[in-house]
């Protein structure tokens, strides 16, 4: 299943009997808020970058706890730029973290160059509501509303991207045979329908859940997945919750 939404809890705060405010350490979290616990239990999915970071850092240092440690390695790099660094040593001095620690980003930076890249055999890879967005970035101006379908084969490349309709999106116009047809064509095993709202608003309208259902039920009868339905504006995006929809 593609990730299509984030849930990012942020790290508690507390205030002790002199009103100052620290972080809670790792250890004094509840079960279900530790990094590792709610990996095991909910999925990657669930945890934010930060607490990813923590997983993979695993402690911290004498001086710096791991959570508070991640957080200010994302903070100051940024979470698109924290594993574009290839030197160790280089991340080292500027984060003041050891070099051990630089050198485990930098590790897991590599395998996902080399495991997930973009792009495999000059075909995009997507395998977030994020990589979907981006994806389809020239969709965030138009001027009208504007149905697209993303096919993907089963190692998530886009093997098909096709203008579906153009205007409103409405279930009395959008028919689940249009969206499968170059399905079916181009053998995908996966669909990815995104739309732009002009507006800006993002929020999805009844019509937009009920495309979002037929399209859905129509797949399962097919044996080809709606992994996703994202809608665009001009500053965001959003990913339609399927138990949302009728």
């Amino acid at each position: 299943m593609i990730e299509t939404s984030y849930k990012i809890k942020s790290t508690p705060l507390v205030l002790d009997n002199t009103g100052k405010r620290y972080v809670l350490t790792v250890r004094d979290l509840p079960v279900e808020d530790k990094p590792r616990e709610k990996l095991a239990v909910h999925g990657p999915g669930t945890l934010s970058p930060v607490e990813l970071l923590a997983v993979v850092l695993s402690v911290g240092t004498r001086k710096e706890e791991v959570l508070t440690m991640t957080s200010r390695i994302v903070r100051e790099y940024g979470e698109r730029n924290i594993f574009s660094q290839t030197d160790a040593h280089i991340m080292s001095r500027d984060l003041d973290i050891p070099l051990g620690k630089a050198e485990q980003i930098v590790a897991v930076g590599e395998l996902g160059r080399r495991f997930f890249s973009r792009e495999r055999n000059g075909a995009a890879v997507i395998r977030t509501a994020l990589d979907t967005y981006e994806h389809v970035a020239d969709m965030r101006t138009l001027g009208k509303e504007h149905l697209r379908g993303l096919y993907l084969n089963a190692h998530y490349q886009v093997v098909h991207d096709e203008v579906i309709s153009i205007g409103t999106v409405d279930a009395n116009i959008v028919h689940p045979r249009e969206v499968f047809r170059p399905a079916l064509s181009c053998s995908a095993a996966a669909v990815i329908l995104v739309h732009n709202h002009p507006s800006g608003v993002l929020a999805p309208s009844a019509e937009d859940m009920l495309v979002t259902a037929q399209v859905r039920s129509a797949g399962r009868m097919l044996g080809i997945e709606l992994v996703d339905h994202v809608i665009v504006g001009r500053d965001g995006f959003i990913s339609i919750p399927f138990e949302s929809c009728p």
